[in-house]
Formats: structure tokens, sequence, C-alpha cells
């Protein structure tokens, strides 16, 4: 028995050597398979790879909202990333964060109700007599004086209220925007300067309460987190989708640091469990939080009660504006005393057509043959967000013998290219870098805005267009002052190369507001932020294109993408500034 057991033993043993041969044999075989034919396999359709790759990204997809660490309630993690500004950066850091600082209301969220909330129904504005009895010229100065009240009807005793105003005249294809001041007792002044003769109306709007900018504030501060972005890792079978944001919990997991070499903005993902950080092969947003807010706090964001709502005049909310008086002078009326009443409009529109208030002449191009002989021999590079995509978008429509250049970019996404060989016209397109909310962007086209810029040789037969403002609304506002210093010392460096660049930078634009975009993407927001680019770029050799102006003072509804009709004007505007208006010589 005991040796036939014994036998029994060695045959096993004999099978199991065999059997494990065969094994390292096959496994030897795949390996080398996969070695040769790697960058094949990383190519193939996630559909035809295999049933447990196709789960496997399932299972990670539906993971990732019930994954997503908790946030610190500290703005300083996030805002002083990066490179560590110089006692010079450091207070004018302090100067913008001091100029966009918002009055605070006495209001305590935990006695926050409705009730004690504005009401755009119950407050009212009143035009104020002019200077000269009840009559308005044209060059004079137009107040008036809004007093905002409670869901009850008692007027409030604080200010903090976001409000827009406007004076505009739909018969004369005119607007312009006017400049609010705040009380913060309750009242606000409303100041128009009168451009044109004719009826002009006021429009004075509540965009969102004290009470709902001061929840707008704290998630700004708070949760940067609110948008979350993800990013895909592959290598061969594996793959793995991790979070990403500039600011993520330490504590939490393993980070992969994708800080930039060259400007220090900081960007992270969480390590995969399996794959190295190298292996990361693109960026996407990953979706919105919700419930960021208690329900009280909801009521302050509803459509058609009390965000986005026009206020009511008590009286008559127009004036009929008469020519200016003959013994005023041409100085006084183009003046309008900006300096004392701290208006500050950039233009106005008349008969649909922006005319700025410097006293540049805009041309219109109107047909191809125009804009084509305006763009000869230029080499147009944009940079930015979808805003400044709209106009790459919209050149390509105007210019007909532009051509895109297919280079297989993801649609929306980019990098774009547009190519007339005739006439010898380069325009591109590039999104900026990292927080960019597009669907999917391949990790080799992140690009940062002041890297491009470094790229660039520049010269009088080269124009820069930049927009970056939408993708930072979530983000405390040191933030965007950090992105936009790196940017600005780039384009002082391009300038002093090549002094005969030129730079145009796209400002911010209102957009359509309900509950859930207010807490993403608020006007309030970009109010902030479009202060800050105009306060850092102030006294530089660019061109300020004014969307912000440009979408408020036009009668069409707001929208992230402004309609045609306004983008016309915008781009009327740049290409007037690259091909002015030649002035006839005197004899």
């Amino acid at each position: 028995m005991g040796f036939n057991h014994d036998r029994r033993e060695v045959i096993m043993c004999r099978n199991l050597s065999k059997y494990a041969l065969i094994f390292l044999f096959l496994a030897l075989s795949v390996l080398i398979f996969l070695l040769r034919n790697i960058h094949t396999v990383e190519n193939w359709n996630c559909h035809t790879i295999s049933a447990l790759y196709q789960l496997q990204s399932r299972i990670q997809t539906s993971f990732i909202p019930a994954s997503l660490p908790t946030f610190y309630n500290n703005h300083t993690f996030c805002s002083h990333l990066g490179q560590r500004p110089s006692r010079e950066e450091e207070l004018e850091e302090r100067y913008l964060l001091d100029s966009i600082a918002w009055p605070e209301h006495t209001l305590q969220s935990r006695a926050l109700t409705l009730r004690l909330t504005t009401d755009p129904d119950h407050s009212l504005f009143a035009i104020l007599p002019s200077k000269a009895g009840r009559e308005w010229h044209f060059g004079d100065q137009l107040e008036a004086l809004v007093q905002v009240h409670d869901f009850q009807g008692r007027p409030k005793h604080y200010g903090g209220d976001f409000l827009l105003a406007r004076l505009h005249s739909p018969d004369l294809g005119a607007g312009v925007v006017g400049t609010v001041l705040d009380h913060k007792n309750g009242f606000y002044s409303a100041l128009f300067p009168l451009l044109w003769t004719g009826s002009a109306q006021v429009e004075v709007t509540l965009v969102h309460s004290s009470e709902a900018v001061a929840v707008l504030q704290r998630l700004r501060e708070e949760r940067s987190d609110r948008v979350f972005f993800k990013s895909l890792f592959r290598l061969g079978f594996l793959s793995e989708t991790t979070v990403c944001n500039m600011c993520l919990p330490p504590d939490q997991q393993p980070l992969c640091n994708y800080t930039d070499l060259y400007t220090g903005e900081p960007w992270y993902c969480y390590k995969p469990k399996m794959l190295g950080c190298d292996t990361r092969v693109n960026h996407a947003k990953g979706g919105y939080l919700k419930h960021l807010i208690t329900n009280n706090e909801a009521l302050l964001f509803q459509s058609d009660v009390n965000l986005k709502v026009h206020i009511h005049a008590s009286g008559p909310d127009r004036v009929n504006v008469l020519p200016p008086l003959k013994d005023k002078t041409v100085v006084e009326s183009d003046t309008l005393n900006l300096e004392t009443t701290k208006i500050a409009p950039s233009g106005y529109y008349f008969e649909d057509t922006w005319t700025p208030l410097n006293g540049f002449k805009i041309r219109q191009f109107n047909n191809s043959t125009v804009a084509t002989q305006c763009l000869r021999n230029k080499m147009i590079y944009m940079y930015g967000d979808s805003t400044v995509r709209q106009w790459f978008e919209y050149l390509i429509a105007l210019a007909s013998d532009l051509k895109e250049f297919n280079l297989h970019s993801p649609k929306n996404v980019g990098p774009f290219m547009a190519v007339d060989s005739t006439h010898n016209i380069l325009l591109k397109y590039r999104c900026h870098g990292p927080p960019i909310r597009f669907s999917t962007v391949l990790s080799s086209e992140l690009r940062y805005i002041s890297n491009e810029l470094d790229g660039l040789s520049g010269g009088p037969n080269t124009v820069v267009v930049l927009s970056i403002w939408a993708h930072f609304s979530t983000f405390p506002v040191e933030v965007y002052i950090r992105r936009l210093r790196h940017i600005r010392r780039a384009v002082l460096r391009l300038l002093d190369r090549a002094p005969g660049t030129m730079v145009v930078i796209r400002t911010a634009n209102l957009q359509a507001l309900d509950q859930d975009v207010s807490l993403y993407n608020s006007d309030w927001f970009s109010l902030q932020l479009d202060q800050v680019l105009r306060a850092m770029f102030k006294g530089l050799n660019v061109l300020m294109v004014d969307a912000w102006q440009m979408t408020q003072a036009h009668p069409l509804p707001h929208a992230l993408h402004p309609p045609p009709a306004i983008v016309k004007n915008m781009i009327n505007m740049l290409l007037s500034h690259i091909c002015p208006e030649k002035r006839s010589r005197m004899i």
C-alpha cells in the first residue's frame, strides 16, 4: 500500500510539472504578445477589449460620486497652492481682494427666512428730477433711486444686493449700462449717461439678494470641490478612473502631482490603485455636487421670484432726451463728468451697433471679402474657454476662404486650426489648462496659456486673443489672480520681444441663470472675476473687448455664449483694431 501511494505521488508530481511548464509557456507567450503589441492594444476600442474591461469601467464611473473626499472647509488650502508670490504680488492681491469686497448683510444665516429677504416685486425705483427741472438733454446724467423691500413689504436697511441697471430704447436699437452705487442702507443709485436723443427707458434688475450673495460667497470659499474632475489612466487591458482637482486633501489617499513645471500651477489626481501616474490618458469634467445648500437657502434662488427679476418703477420709467443745450460745450457733453459720478461705460449701442466712448471708429465687416482682406497675412492665436472658441467659429463663417483643417480633435474641445493659403491667413484655437470643464481633453493637449505665449515669435502680423474666466467661478479669487499673474508675465515677455504683437482680451459676460447655474456660474462670480481681470491688465498695451457691457446693454437675453448679433459687434471691434480706418490726410 505504501509503495502504491508513493507511486501515485510521483505520477502526480510529474503531471503537475508538465502542466506547470504548459502554463508557464502560455503565460510567456501572452506576455510577449502584449509587449510586442502594446501600442495596438492601447488603441483598441473599449467595446472590443473584453467584457471585464467594460464592466470595470462602468463600476468605476458609477463609483466616482460616492467616493468624493470630504473637502476641507478652509479656502486657504486651495488658494495658496502654487508658487509663493513676491511681496509686491501679495500687496497687489490684497488690493484686488479689497477692491471687490462685497457689503455684508446683517441677517444671520440661522435666522434666514425668505420673508426677510429682498423681494423685487415689493421693491421700486424712481427717476430723480434733472438739474434743469424735468428736462433731460443729450450729455446729461440721469439718476434713478432704488429702494429695496422684503417679502413683507418692509424696507430693508442694509445693502449688498446685486443689481444691474440699463438705459435703453428698443425703437432706436440703443442701450447703455448704468453704474449702481450701494448706499448700504437699502437704497441704491443707478447712474446713466444720456448718449442719444429720443426715448430712454430705465431698467433695474435684481440678480441676487444680499442674502443669496452671502450663500455664494460661502460656497466659493469653502466648496471649490462642487465641480469635480476626473482622469482616465490606462495601460494595456488595465484602466482606472480617479477624481482630480486643483485642491485635493492629501490625507485621503496617495496623489499624482501634475503641477506645471514652468508656472507652478497645481493640479492633482488621486493615484490609481494599480497603475502609475504616467499612464494618465485624458482629463474631463466629472460632474457637479448636489445638496450644497439648505432648503431655506434654496428659496433665495427662484426664477421669476428673486433671481434676475425686474424691479418696477414707482412712476414713469422713461424720459425723453432732447438735443444738447446750445450753451453747453462739446467737451462737457463728451466727458459726462465721469470722474465725479464714477460712471465708466466703455461704449453703447445705437441702431444695434456698438460704439466705444473712447472715440475709436468701429468698422462694419459685413461680408467675406472685407474680412479676408483685413486678415491677409495674419496669424491669429486664440486661447481660452468656449466663449473665445465662439469667435473662432464666427470668423470661419464670416471669412469663407478660411477652411478648417481637420486635426481630428474632439468636437467643442479642440485644438482647432483654419487656413486660407491664398491670402496667407492662419487661425488657431486652443483651450486653456485646468480647471477646464470640457467633456474630454487628451492629457497631451492640456496647455497653460502662459506657456503657449512663451512659444510664440510674435510680431506685427500676429494677433493673440485671450478669454479665461468661466471655469474659475467655483474657486477662491486668489486662484484666478494667480493664473492671471502668470498670463500677464507672459504677455509682457511677448510684447518685449515682439512689440508689434496685438494682444486682445475678451472679458466675462452675463448669462442665463437658474438655481443650479447660480451655484456654480452665477453672474456674481463672473462680475468679481471680471473686475480682477480689468484691474490686472489696466495700463498694459492690450485691447479689452468689453463683453460684459456688450451683453448687458443689449436687449437680447443673456447667454453664456452670446447670440450672433452681439458676437458680430465683438468681431467688428476686433477686426477694426487689426485694420483701423485710415484717416484722410489734411491738405
